[in-house]
């Protein structure tokens, strides 16, 4: 079972999004900030970003030690966090990015905007590989399967789109979730990634088996959309994340529920947006409430 171990209140707006280095938290907020904490002790040091417009999401690329984070307005920066410095500064996109993710097997990043288009980064020479127009609505996330060969793409028309990421060729579609597909991921129990698990407006969870496009299983998990996932626990379990403000963690196996984090465990007030891994047994969650929860297995 997961507790809260510990809680950030600082930002003075909603929480967008998360992203680690190796010591730090990096969090993205309505209130116009990219703030950073230490992972150990919680607080926060002199590292913050002021923004033109509020960022929605953000990533860190470990390699050459820079944070991406892109803006309400679809501006997209990159900031070097050892030398504090801007390094890029990209107006690809014109509406809000609401998804980054990065590949570190291949040295890009991917990020997707509100209007239903993708960019990919070359992350060593900051020069954009591809853009494609998908005109598929407001892509809410993006993930990856442990190879980086793989895309899954969650979009507003109802569709998860997955993608090979040699010649970004779109090689399944599925017809997701009533009113719009908001997250999902490939099962890390399979080594040849042939299933997702999707979540969507409809509240529901939706397993997949992906390359023949067939629903395998769908349970109501959430009052309200689902926003994101986080696999734990050597994949055999995950989390769910709501604008119901509660977490839920669920057998990776069946689909079985087994834990409800919601404000009687010290949770959320508002709507839960991102969840991030720490390792197998901890997670942080981030909310419209203005706060960052770490969780622990026991």
């Amino acid at each position: 079972m997961f507790h809260k171990i510990g809680e950030i209140q600082e930002h003075s707006g909603a929480v967008y999004d998360l992203a680690l280095d190796q010591k730090h938290i990096y969090s993205a907020s309505a209130d116009g900030y990219i703030a950073r904490w230490s992972l150990n002790t919680l607080e926060q040091d002199n590292f913050a970003i002021r923004c033109t417009s509020p960022p929605y999401s953000i990533s860190f690329e470990s390699l050459n030690q820079t944070i991406w984070f892109g803006l309400s307005s679809g501006d997209l920066h990159v900031v070097n966090v050892e030398t504090k410095t801007e390094l890029k500064f990209f107006q690809q996109h014109k509406t809000g990015i609401f998804s980054l993710l990065y590949l570190p097997k291949k040295n890009m990043m991917i990020a997707g905007d509100a209007d239903g288009n993708i960019s990919i980064w070359d992350t060593n020479k900051l020069s954009l590989l591809l853009f494609l127009p998908l005109n598929c609505g407001k892509i809410r996330k993006i993930k990856t399967n442990f190879e980086n060969t793989l895309l899954t793409i969650n979009c507003l028309d109802e569709k998860i789109r997955i993608f090979e990421t040699e010649g970004f060729n779109e090689i399944a579609t599925l017809i997701g979730h009533e009113n719009g597909s908001c997250c999902s991921f490939f099962s890390p129990n399979l080594e040849d990634n042939s299933k997702i698990i999707s979540g969507g407006k409809d509240g529901c969870i939706r397993e997949w088996e992906w390359s023949k496009e067939k629903l395998i299983k769908a349970i109501p998990a959430h009052n309200f959309a689902l926003y994101d996932f986080v696999s734990l626990n050597d994949g055999k379990i995950f989390a769910s994340a709501s604008r119901d403000k509660s977490i839920k963690i669920w057998d990776t196996k069946n689909l079985d529920f087994i834990q409800k984090l919601d404000i009687k465990s010290g949770g959320h007030k508002h709507s839960v947006n991102t969840l991030l891994k720490i390792n197998e047994q901890r997670f942080l969650s981030c909310s419209d409430d203005r706060k960052i929860i770490l969780w622990e297995q026991n």
